[in-house]
């Protein structure tokens, strides 16, 4: 259930334009729900499901965090999380605690919209760093969720094995006491009775 606190990255994605993150998350929020279905319908493969994508999640944050922290040559000044098809960059840039946006004049070579010309100043806490937070959470919220999906397949898994031994029990019985019925012929008895009814006349 904590897991769609997604839903707020989701947004502020939305806002940044960040297309990669967007699309992770709307996997990740369609996949959680999946594995909330399967805990409360007891359906232990989509919260296998749920548990497989758990394991790439921590994935993509891991690499989101060294995206923004530039480990092992990564730069969070390229257009990866855009896919290279805009020069946004993340919301928080320039919406972040205490920041103070000021548009520039442009230059001649410049375009207004680019964040050459926007001049962000008096930030609390930089972007990048809000990115990581929000990443180590997601991170965290996914490792609680991956160990708690794992003992609900384990007790599933154990319900079934004893179910089965009951059942296999149950069917051991019923054969046992299953009596085959065949059909019988009837015994024609109506010449003996006439026999016997004339003896008595008789007497």
């Amino acid at each position: 259930m904590f897991q769609l606190s997604a839903l707020e990255r989701q947004i502020f994605d939305f806002l940044g334009f960040q297309w990669a993150p967007i699309l992770g998350n709307f996997l990740h929020i369609i996949v959680v729900i999946l594995g909330l279905f399967g805990t409360i319908q007891y359906r232990p493969r989509y919260i296998m499901v749920y548990t497989v994508w758990s394991a790439l999640w921590v994935t993509w944050n891991v690499f989101i965090i060294c995206f923004y922290l530039e480990v092992g040559g990564l730069s969070k000044d390229t257009d990866l999380m855009t896919f290279n098809i805009s020069v946004h960059r993340s919301w928080w840039r320039e919406h972040g605690p205490g920041c103070v946006r000021r548009v520039l004049p442009p230059s001649a070579h410049g375009m207004m919209d680019d964040y050459t010309y926007v001049s962000v100043t008096g930030c609390v806490v930089d972007f990048q760093y809000l990115e990581v937070i929000h990443s180590a959470v997601q991170i965290l919220l996914s490792l609680v969720g991956f160990v708690y999906a794992c003992y609900v397949i384990n007790i599933s898994m154990e319900e079934e094995d004893t179910f089965d031994f009951i059942g296999g029990l149950d069917v051991h019985s019923h054969c046992q006491d299953h009596v085959e019925l065949k059909p019988v012929k009837p015994v024609e008895i109506s010449n003996d009775i006439d026999s016997e009814t004339r003896l008595l006349d008789l007497s």
